[in-house]
């Protein structure tokens, strides 16, 4: 067993998922090369507590220039970090001339709000395409990755930043210790680093087994956050509790001793306490959730297709590349997978070679059902699909369990 990435402690094994693809890792049919494959296990450290998979895949295999996520396609996700956004500007960003700097820009969804009221900001992503369109929307982005040596070169011609975020990224980073000092190199003194990142007790709550999966290296929660921030000088300052994502914390950490920390961050300490948050016997529960949420999907996938149902996926997310091979889905249980995203459509879901559609081909003609694959989303997309629904069609969900809607 690998020794844990934060401490060097033990890490204990309590779920393994088997042989993955790369999760955002869209084929095209024509593609005959042998696919990319790796073992999925997650551990918890007996240290200090970070939940982490067990095996790294290398970074330019999973963000590179053809990264397929957009944020901005989501108008909920949209408009949520155009309000947070706003907020900063309201509070953090009150200096003469303040620099914000985002990891993990994606298409510039937070940073056009900044950039709209003239802050000064850099964003800095490792996919060119997607820093192609934000630039088109007028954000500043570096393509590069961020550790110590980038945050340096941003420092020399920039100056300190008053802000550094990032969202759904900083878990991403099996080397996070580089990207902690390449924080406390770019950070001013008196500087905030705001992330958001899925809540593991909301994971476990859920059983959304289908959160772990290649790109999210770590599952963090309030105490492992902590943990992690005083190895390299921070402490966390604020923790806000979010629904995005089913579920999510926004932390705020600040450089140790210079803000007073919340009551909510020890409001959540008490509360992952009495979760259960650091019990391996917590997490072993999950994964028994996570074998019994397979097996009903399957038993429910084949029952229909020996009545003469069709099923097809909706939301060709990365999370459902676990999902979908942990399970053992095949196209002849899921024929398609409808996603509006262009990059992904023609081509093949990753390990299970499931065709990957456009959503007019939702309603050509209707599936009896749909597996909602992008169920943290399902408010937004049941009300887009209204028409779905009312033809009679059915939907498919697993998280927290199997069931119809």
């Amino acid at each position: 067993m690998p020794p844990c990435r934060i401490c060097g402690g033990s890490v204990i094994e309590f779920a393994d998922f088997g042989r993955q693809p790369i999760s955002d890792a869209f084929r095209l049919p024509s593609q005959t090369d042998e696919e990319f494959f790796y073992h999925l296990a997650a551990g918890i450290c007996q240290s200090c507590t970070m939940v982490q998979l067990l095996s790294e895949v290398p970074r330019e295999m999973m963000f590179h220039e053809q990264y397929p996520y957009r944020t901005s396609e989501s108008a909920m996700m949209a408009s949520h970090f155009e309000l947070f956004a706003q907020r900063l500007l309201e509070t953090e960003l009150l200096d003469s001339d303040p620099f914000v700097v985002e990891i993990g820009s994606n298409d510039g969804a937070m940073l056009k709000a900044i950039s709209n009221a003239g802050v000064r900001h850099l964003g800095v992503d490792p996919s060119g395409e997607a820093a192609r369109l934000a630039t088109q929307a007028g954000v500043r982005v570096r393509v590069d990755f961020f550790e110590k040596s980038s945050a340096a070169a941003i420092r020399c011609a920039d100056g300190p930043a008053k802000v550094i975020f990032s969202a759904n990224t900083f878990s991403h980073i099996p080397y996070i210790g580089s990207v902690l000092e390449g924080i406390d190199e770019l950070l001013a003194d008196d500087g905030v680093f705001v992330f958001e990142e899925r809540y593991l007790a909301d994971i476990i709550a859920s059983s959304s087994f289908d959160q772990i999966y290649d790109e999210h290296f770590y599952l963090f929660c309030v105490r492992s956050v902590c943990n992690l921030a005083a190895r390299h000088g921070f402490e966390v300052v604020d923790a806000e509790h979010l629904t995005v994502h089913g579920g999510a914390i926004r932390y705020t950490l600040a450089r140790t001793g210079r803000r007073r920390p919340s009551a909510a961050v020890a409001e959540l300490l008490d509360r992952e306490a009495t979760l259960g948050l650091a019990d391996l016997a917590t997490f072993t529960r999950f994964a028994t959730n996570a074998k019994t949420i397979r097996d009903d999907l399957m038993v429910l996938l084949r029952e229909l297709r020996s009545q003469g149902k069709t099923v097809v996926g909706y939301g060709a997310t990365a999370k459902s590349a676990t999902a979908i091979n942990y399970c053992g889905m095949t196209p002849d249980l899921i024929p398609f997978v409808c996603d509006s995203t262009p990059g992904k459509q023609g081509r093949l879901m990753p390990g299970s070679g499931i065709p990957v559609r456009p959503p007019s081909a939702f309603s050509q003609p209707y599936p009896d059902y749909a597996l909602l694959f992008a169920w943290n989303h399902a408010e937004e997309i049941m009300a887009n699909e209204r028409a779905f629904h009312e033809s009679g069609g059915k939907w498919i969900l697993y998280v927290p369990d199997v069931h119809v809607a």
